[in-house]
Formats: structure tokens, C-alpha cells, sequence
């Protein structure tokens, strides 16, 4: 008897249907077709496993299964579910009725459970593109599956539970996710706030510029001077997530893996903070199956590299194509998987080996030319995509005994809201321009062109601190949104000098001052 069920399988962000052809004659083996990989391979055991444990024996027959289309690798543990409900439904033990109305995807337990598998959302998207009825998942992935409308989604915690709904049993009733209700309510919660941060005014105000045009940036700064606690509150100030930006993060942490048990939809952007000792593979995304890394993996949030010096220089290096083009692409020989990575690049570092050069409360024993080569680790083709430098120092006794509270993260981001509503509404005619950062020199040229008083100041800048010409339109870009952040039309000199001073470590002579 020949029965068949449906399955996805999941390249990069996209899924495509998979259909699972089971085939019973007389006999004993097991054949298996279509490209699949080991743990698809290995699934037979574990469904025989599984149906003894609840119940069923299994068939004694030759089982013959080919994965649709056969070009298309099949990987992972994701097709034990539809297997075993094709055996099962070919050896008459399931009704195949409704077999064709529904997808299925689960990794089986040698008791029977179905557990969690990656991925589930862009089945299920794909599930409602080909007119499923619905979608079998675990109980696990139902919520992630279910903010897609138009789709009933059975989160099932057993195989014994899917023969029974396919037997007829009415005892299982669909997912509900009120995804906008619950999107809204979460977007607003942060665990970090910079009321908890005292003094570094300064810092503050380079990284409320930074949110407000999407800039990136890198603190420099002696150890315990803060750079950490208010990068890590940087998600706090930024706009929320459109429903559109969270679905797209979604897919991306549910094709890792990373999704955390019972969520819908991520509602506040992410913050990635990778160890210095992260591979080039893992920053970048790949390995046997293509999946996203962590510059994927921040999409729409913030990715911050704490002591970037103390990095690999080939995994800096190749940061360079995806900050740039703001999406990735992995290569393999039969295939080619694209993820999109459009982040906030922020890093941290001291400014020499030892850590205190020009921190008036300790001595640096470092010569200039150790600084030159701590600093030298950072390539230019790197540092030329940071927008805004920040130096930061220690605090005093004095401020750190304050017990007032700083400003509000809550206040800081209505007025990154209000600046990028303005971007939003001045780069409305350009396709995939959101903010200043994303400006081509064109742009700069016609919304960021300063007056001939401020060109002046900016060529004395130039000339008298020795600033690299890569600076030019960093510079113009930041004070484009420092002019947005004060509702300026025009970008006045006072936004050119507040700009220049975000520029220090394009000063040629950094390594020898102090």
C-alpha cells in the first residue's frame, strides 16, 4: 500500500515541501531515498522504538520510502513524525483521510514524545503558502508556529497524540497566539535601564546619537569605566521592532535553534555579545548545514564585541562585506544560502595593553609604540565602517557616590523615535534606506551638505588634527542626525563640531598625546 505525507525541509531562511512516499510489500527490509543525511537515516530506529513503547508493533513487511523532490538534501531529526505516520498509515493503523491536508514536523523520542526541532516557523509559513489545512509540530514549537494566521497549528506532545487526531479523535483543539496583543505588551520590558548609569554624560549622548541614526560605534576607555553595562543598555533606547523586522528575526533564531522554548514572536530587538574566542563560522554563519551566525543572528538589534582587540583578526576581517552590504551569503558547492544582517555594529576596548593610557588615576607603563600596535590590531578597512568613537573615562568618587538617578532610558528613546521618524519619512523614495547610516555619498551630497561656515570648520578640523579623508562622510552622516535629534532642517555648524569630536581616533597624532 502505497500512502503519502507531507514534511519541509529548511535551506537558510526559505522551506520547501518535502513529500514522504511510503511504500509496504511483502518482505523484511527497509529502504530509504532522497537524499537524506544521517540523522534522517537513522530515524528508522527511532520510530521502532517509539511505536513498540506505545503499543503498536511494527510492520513486518518491505518498507520502501522516497523523500520528494530526491535533489534536495533532507538533514536533521524533523522527519520522524512523518515517517512514522506514514508506516503507520501504509500498514493500516492511521486513516490517511486527511493525510494530505496537513504538514508534519517532530523529532521522536524512543518513548514516543515528540520533541522540539529548529525551524518551525518558516514550515509554517510555507505551510499556509501551499494551502495546508494545518500544521503538526511539538507542543514546543506550537506558539512559535502559530503567529501565522490562516493556519491551524497542533502542538502535540506524543506520537500516540497525532494517531489519535488522524484516527478521528476531537479531543485536540488548534494553537491560538494573539500575536499582536503579545508583541505590543513585551516590546516596552527591559531588565537594563541607563537611570542605573551615573555620569558619562558624554557617552550617553554618543550612543543616543548612535540609536538615532543607526550608527555604530566603538568606547575606548580603561577597565570598569563602564563601557560594558551601557552598551548592554543600548537596546533600551532604540526603536521597537516593526511586526515585519520581528517575524524576520524570528525565522532567523528559529532556523538556528536559538528560539527559547514557548516563544512567538521576539518582540525586542537582539543583543549579541559573542566571546572573544568565537570562531570565524560562528560570527559568520555555516557549517554542515548553512545556518545563520551571530552577525545573522543580531539582525535588527546590536552586535557588540567587548575587547575587540583581543579578536582573531581574520574573524574582524570578515565583518567587513556584512556591516557594508548588511546581509551574508554561505557558499556551498550545490547550493548558496543568503541571511540578512542589518545591525548596530558596537564594540568596546582599552586604549593600550595595560589598559590606562591618559586615565589620570593610573600610570600607563606602555611606550607609543605598544599603543601604536595594540591599536594597529583594528585594520582601517574595519575601523573606516565605525561612524562615531567615543573615548570614556573613570569616574570620580564624587560621581559614583551620586544617588540620583540618570535619565531614563524611557526618555532617551522618544527622542531616538521622533529622529527616526524623520529618516523614515525623508528616505520614504529609497528602497532599503532607513536611517542616516545607510546614506550612499549621493544622499550625503543632497540632505547632509553643509554650509560654507561649517565646511570651513570642517576643513580646519581636517587639517589641524590630522583627520584621515575616510572621516569626511562619517562625519556628515552623524551630524545629518545630530540636526535630526535637534529637528534641524539644516546641518549647522554645532552638529559639524559635535560630529568631528566623535572622530578621535582618525587623529594622527593619538598615540602620542598624553
Amino acid at each position: 500500500m502505497l500512502v503519502k505525507t507531507f514534511c519541509a525541509a529548511v535551506v537558510g531562511l526559505e522551506a520547501t515541501t518535502i513529500t514522504i512516499e511510503v511504500n509496504l510489500t511483502r518482505g523484511v527490509q527497509f529502504h530509504l531515498s532522497g537524499l537524506a543525511d544521517t540523522a534522517v537515516k537513522e530515524s528508522y530506529d527511532r520510530i521502532r522504538a517509539a511505536l513498540g513503547n506505545i503499543g503498536f508493533k511494527p510492520p513486518t513487511a518491505d518498507i520502501t520510502i522516497n523523500l520528494s523532490p530526491a535533489d534536495i538534501r533532507k538533514e536533521g531529526s524533523g522527519y520522524d513524525l512523518p515517517l512514522a505516520i506514514g508506516i503507520l498509515a501504509a500498514h493500516g493503523k492511521v486513516s490517511d483521510t486527511s493525510l494530505s491536508k496537513f504538514m508534519m514536523i517532530g523529532e521522536l523520542g524512543l518513548d514516543g514524545s515528540l520533541k522540539p526541532i529548529s525551524g518551525a516557523l518558516p514550515v509554517a509559513i510555507l505551510a499556509r503558502k501551499e494551502k495546508f489545512k494545518g500544521l503538526i509540530v511539538p507542543k514546543a514549537n506550537a506558539r512559535e508556529a502559530a503567529v501565522v494566521n490562516d493556519l491551524d497549528i497542533y502542538g502535540m506532545d506524543s506520537l500516540a497524540d497525532v494517531v489519535c487526531f488522524f484516527n478521528g479523535a476531537d479531543i485536540y483543539e488548534p494553537t491560538v497566539v494573539d500575536t499582536r496583543k503579545e508583541f505590543y505588551e513585551q516590546q516596552y520590558t527591559f531588565d537594563l535601564d541607563f537611570a542605573d548609569v551615573k555620569g558619562q554624560e558624554s557617552v550617553k549622548r554618543a550612543l543616543e546619537v548612535a540609536a538615532a541614526g543607526g550608527h555604530n560605534l566603538i568606547m575606548i576607555g580603561p577597565p570598569g569605566s563602564g563601557k560594558s553595562m551601557m552598551a548592554k543598555r543600548l537596546p533600551s533606547i532604540l526603536p521597537p521592532l516593526s511586526l515585519a523586522e520581528s517575524l524576520e528575526t524570528t525565522q532567523i533564531h528559529s532556523v538556528a535553534g536559538k528560539l527559547p522554548t514557548g516563544t512567538s514572536l521576539i518582540s525586542q530587538r537582539p543583543f549579541r555579545s559573542p566571546h572573544h574566542t568565537v570562531s570565524q563560522v560562528a560570527m559568520t554563519g555555516g557549517g554542515s548545514r548553512a545556518l545563520p551566525g551571530e552577525v545573522s543572528m543580531a539582525h535588527n538589534g546590536v552586535l557588540f564585541l567587548d575587547e575587540l582587540p583581543e579578536f582573531n583578526k581574520s574573524t574582524l576581517e570578515v565583518l567587513r562585506q556584512p556591516l557594508e552590504d548588511r546581509k551574508i551569503t554561505i557558499s556551498r558547492s550545490k547550493y548558496t544560502v543568503e541571511y540578512p544582517c542589518s545591525l548596530m555594529f558596537v564594540a568596546s576596548m582599552n586604549p593600550c595593553p595595560c589598559g590606562y593610557y591618559g586615565d589620570p588615576t593610573h600610570h600607563c607603563v606602555c611606550t607609543p609604540g605598544q599603543i601604536q600596535r595594540y591599536m594597529n590590531k583594528i585594520s582601517g578597512p574595519l575601523l573606516d565602517r565605525i561612524d562615531i568613537q567615543c573615548e570614556i573615562s573613570n569616574l570620580s568618587f564624587s560621581e559614583i557616590s551620586k544617588m540620583e538617578a540618570g535619565e531614563p532610558s524611557e526618555k532617551i528613546r522618544e527622542r531616538v523615535i521622533k529622529a527616526r521618524q524623520i529618516q523614515e519619512n525623508r528616505y520614504k523614495d529609497f528602497k532599503g534606506i532607513h536611517c542616516n547610516a545607510q546614506m550612499t555619498e549621493r544622499m550625503i551630497h543632497q540632505y547632509a551638505e553643509p554650509d560654507v561656515a561649517s565646511l570651513d570648520m570642517l576643513r580646519m578640523a581636517m587639517e589641524r588634527l590630522k583627520l584621515s579623508a575616510r572621516a569626511y562622510n562619517r562625519i556628515l552622516k552623524v551630524a545629518r542626525t545630530i540636526a535630526d535629534l535637534d529637528h534641524s532642517e539644516k546641518v549647522l555648524s554645532q552638529h559639524i563640531a559635535e560630529a568631528i569630536g566623535y572622530r578621535n581616533l582618525d587623529r594622527g597624532d593619538w598615540a602620542e598625546r598624553g
